[in-house]
């Protein structure tokens, strides 16, 4: 494995920038702006980790709420509906990592 290094100032080309593309674990800078939103979709084949940077954001996940602060972690199936929408100018870190074997 090589050890890769990356700064989430420097990922701001899009609202959403792969941190290390072609990596496993997917990792994902994610920028909204207030009152932006991501529509509901799914991960079927990952699970997922969602830490907020700065802002405020409210991930849906199956309908229900989960308004997040900066420094909090969100783990969730990605089987599961969800959909982020900033309630600020919010930026998060998401890991979209492969499905384990273990359930």
């Amino acid at each position: 494995m090589t050890v890769e290094t990356a700064t989430l100032d420097d990922l701001t080309v899009t609202p959403r920038e792969v941190a290390f593309p072609g990596s496993e674990p997917k990792t994902v800078r994610l920028a909204l702006d207030e009152g932006d939103e991501v529509p509901a979709h799914r991960h079927p084949e990952r699970e997922i980790v969602v830490y907020l940077v700065s802002g405020r954001l409210d991930v849906q996940v199956e309908g229900e709420s989960n308004v997040l602060e900066p420094g909090d972690l969100l783990r969730f199936d990605g089987r599961d509906e969800v959909s982020p929408k900033a309630e600020a100018d919010s930026v998060a870190l998401l890991v979209l990592a492969p499905r384990s074997d273990e359930e």
